[in-house]
C-alpha cells in the first residue's frame, strides 16, 4: 500500500556552513584591521632615546635635553640603555625607540648595509674625545722605534686611528685611499717601524701595559679606570666622525619625531657640551668641531 509523505531537506547544515563562513570573514577582518595598526606607529610626546651603557656621558647628555630643552618642544624624553649596537639600531629602525645616539655615520653604515635597517642619521650632535694612551711612555716623541701601537679592530674605528696617525706625521697612509677607511695594509710609509696590531675597542684598556701605545675613545680608558694622564694625544676629531643623531626612515616626519630633532639641535646642548664640569662629559663627549 502505497503511503504519502514528503522528505524535507534539513536547514541546519546550510546554517553551519554560513556560520563558519562568517567566522573567517570575521577573523580575517581583524587580523587585517591588527596588522595595519602594527604597520603603522604613531609616537606619542614620551620618547625613548637610546644610550650605550658603558658610555654613560651618552646617558648625561640625553638626560640633560630631557630636564632642559625637551619640556619646551612639548616632548618627554626617556633615556635607554642597551649594550648591543645592532639590536638598538633594530630598534630603532622597528619604532620600539625614537632614535640612538651613540654612532657617527661610518658605523652605522657599516650596520645598515651588514642588516639592511632604515635608517637616517640627521645631524652630528657631539664628537667623542678620541687619542693616544700609553703606560710606558709620555709623550709621542719618547714612542721608540719598533713600539707596539694597539688600534681598533673594527674598520670604522681602524680608519680614525690610522688617520690620526698620519695627521701627526707618524705614519703615511696610501694616497688612492680615502683615509676614514684606511687599514693597517694601506700604511705605505712607517718610519719609526712601528708594529701594529688589532683589538676590540673594550679591550684596549686591559692591555695598555703590555703595549707602548694604544689609539681610542676616552670613554673607553675612562670606562676602564685608566688615567687620562696616560694620554699623551688628544687632537680634535674630524667632523665626519661625530656621532649622529640616528631615526628610523619611516618615521621622519612623525610630528613628535620632529620635535624631537628641534630638541636635539637646540643651541643650549652645544652649550652644555662647552661648559659642563660633569666627569663623564668633559672632554669625553665634545661639541662638533668645524672641520
Amino acid at each position: 500500500m502505497a503511503q504519502n509523505f514528503t522528505i524535507k531537506k534539513s536547514n541546519k547544515s546550510v546554517w553551519i556552513v554560513l556560520g563558519i563562513a562568517a567566522l573567517i570573514t570575521v577573523i580575517g577582518i581583524v587580523y587585517y584591521i591588527k596588522s595595519q595598526k602594527s604597520d603603522t606607529i604613531v609616537f606619542t610626546d614620551t620618547l625613548k632615546v637610546h644610550f650605550e651603557p658603558a658610555m654613560a656621558g651618552e646617558e648625561r647628555i640625553i638626560k640633560f635635553v630631557a630636564e632642559n630643552i625637551a619640556p619646551d618642544y612639548g616632548i618627554k624624553i626617556e633615556a635607554v640603555g642597551l649594550q648591543d649596537p645592532v639590536q638598538a639600531d633594530r630598534a630603532v629602525a622597528e619604532g620600539q625607540y625614537a632614535a640612538t645616539i651613540y654612532q657617527h655615520q661610518w658605523w652605522l653604515k657599516q650596520v645598515v648595509d651588514a642588516n639592511g635597517f632604515d635608517l637616517t642619521p640627521v645631524f652630528p650632535i657631539y664628537q667623542w674625545g678620541f687619542g693616544i694612551y700609553s703606560d710606558k711612555h709620555a709623550s709621542i716623541d719618547e714612542l721608540p722605534d719598533g713600539a707596539t701601537v694597539v688600534v681598533p679592530v673594527d674598520g670604522a674605528n681602524q680608519g680614525q686611528a690610522l688617520w690620526l696617525l698620519q695627521r701627526e706625521g707618524l705614519i703615511g697612509l696610501n694616497p688612492d685611499i680615502e683615509p676614514r677607511v684606511a687599514k693597517i695594509r694601506d700604511i705605505i710609509s712607517n718610519p719609526r717601524g712601528f708594529e701594529f696590531k688589532e683589538l676590540d675597542l673594550l679591550t684596549l684598556p686591559r692591555i695598555l701595559d703590555s703595549v707602548d701605545a694604544a689609539v681610542g675613545y676616552v670613554s673607553q680608558f675612562d670606562a676602564g679606570k685608566i688615567s687620562r694622564a696616560k694620554g699623551i694625544l688628544f687632537p680634535p676629531a674630524p667632523k665626519t666622525f661625530a656621532s649622529q643623531l640616528v631615526i628610523g626612515t619611516k618615521f621622519l616626519n612623525d610630528p613628535n619625531i620632529k620635535k624631537l630633532q628641534q630638541a636635539f639641535a637646540d643651541p643650549r646642548l652645544r652649550t652644555y657640551l662647552e661648559t659642563t664640569d660633569d666627569p663623564l662629559v668633559q672632554g669625553v663627549l665634545t661639541p662638533v668641531s668645524d672641520n
